[in-house]
């Protein structure tokens, strides 16, 4: 691996609940596998579910341990609607595919909460219609425009000018676009759920084991560890989150910090539905609820420089997020009860990558979530699966590298 840093600094408020623990072992010799899947968090976690369903055998590793890189940091919107606008998308990567990303990716979110009901995860689960309010990206011109390109792509979108939203949901601004069948979920009881299910069907999990060298040949990939076990595969997953591997091409992929803060749990003066909500600006702000009536905030988002450049800024983050939750909910407690930070890695489309590293096509690179982890990380296990299984997946081109 050719980057590690911290991933995240603070509480995540997802440490006030408990979660699963997720059993790993030692690497003490050698060993071979069907399918070796790099990283513990939601995305090797999904992908190790869906192959293990299959029959295949599988080996987890990650160099620290299980659900601790930033899974955790995650505020968990399991939404299907892209960080990016259809609207700008489709001037991006042309109509077609941008719609056919965004009903994928809507697609994705009904299959993980139909996944997440058949294996009778634990993890408060929850539909939540979404709202995004009109600012400085998309006015309520723009806004309506996309209300209207969702509808053309076959996707539900209704168009709230202000007085429709401020009767609905007591939001003073412009205007507003409402989407049904969103997820709020506890992303620490989610991961370990699905590891868990894995682990129940055969799959070996190993902590702390860092990959350092890939050796791919005609059958196969032989991985070499820090500690100087190898791991033989049939193929390999990356699923590293932003620490990429030295054979990903880092071409079209960069880092972003985020901050967030969650409040004190006060049910009785929660906005209609809980109702995900998010801002059509550049920063934007973005809120939920937990099951137990946190409101949860985040935003500020800014390019990466360093840790410690990340981290000197909570203070003053966290006291701008609190800031702008108590003007948009003036009849809400704004006081942080928990803040944190971490770092994610995006795309210029907003769109992840999830295609074969280049001259290694045994080595399946998932990676580039934005705001939109969760559910890309849903399409990534699709994805892989279907390939690994020999077939190829009609959505796959629209998640490949950058020319």
């Amino acid at each position: 691996m050719n980057r590690k840093l911290d991933l995240r600094t603070g509480k995540p408020v997802w440490m006030a609940y408990r979660a699963p623990r997720v059993e790993t072992k030692r690497l003490v010799r050698d060993i071979k596998t069907d399918v070796l899947v790099v990283g513990m968090g939601i995305s090797g976690a999904m992908i190790a579910e869906a192959l293990t369903a299959d029959g295949l055998d599988v080996v987890v590793i990650d160099r620290r341990g299980a659900i601790v890189g930033s899974t955790p940091a995650t505020t968990a919107l399991v939404q299907y609607e892209i960080d990016q606008p259809l609207t700008i998308l489709s001037g991006k990567i042309g109509k077609a595919k941008a719609q056919a990303a965004w009903r994928r990716s809507r697609l994705a979110v009904a299959n993980l909460s139909a996944r997440i009901d058949e294996l009778g995860i634990a993890c408060a689960k929850a539909p939540r219609p979404s709202l995004l309010l009109a600012g400085n990206v998309l006015g309520p011109g723009a806004l309506r425009e996309e209300a209207e390109a969702r509808r053309a792509a076959g996707l539900f979108a209704e168009y709230l000018t202000a007085g429709q939203l401020r009767d609905r949901f007591g939001i003073d601004r412009d205007a507003a676009i409402v989407s049904p069948d969103n997820l709020a979920v506890d992303p620490r009881k989610l991961t370990a759920g699905l590891h868990g299910a894995a682990i129940a069907r055969g799959a070996r999990y190993y902590t702390p084991v860092e990959a350092a060298t890939f050796s791919s040949t005609s059958t196969g990939v032989e991985v070499g560890t820090k500690s100087g076990r190898s791991i033989s595969a049939r193929h390999v997953v990356l699923a590293t989150g932003y620490e990429l591997a030295s054979i990903v091409p880092p071409k079209g992929h960069s880092i972003v910090s985020t901050w967030a803060i969650a409040t004190r749990p006060q049910k009785p003066v929660l906005w209609p539905q809980q109702a995900f909500i998010w801002e059509a600006s550049d920063p934007y702000l973005y809120l939920r609820t937990t099951v137990d009536g946190r409101v949860i905030c985040g935003g500020e988002d800014e390019e990466f420089r360093d840790e410690g450049a990340r981290d000197e800024l909570i203070g003053e983050k966290t006291a701008r997020i609190s800031e702008k939750l108590k003007k948009l909910m003036p009849g809400l407690d704004a006081t942080p009860d928990f803040a944190w930070t971490g770092s994610f890695g995006t795309t210029s489309t907003g769109l992840p990558i999830i295609a074969k590293a280049p001259r290694h096509p045994r080595i399946h690179a998932v990676m580039g979530y934005g705001g939109n982890g969760i559910t890309f990380s849903r399409i990534a296990s699709e994805i892989v699966r279907t390939e690994l299984n020999g077939g190829t997946d009609p959505n796959a081109p629209i998640f490949g590298f950058p020319d």
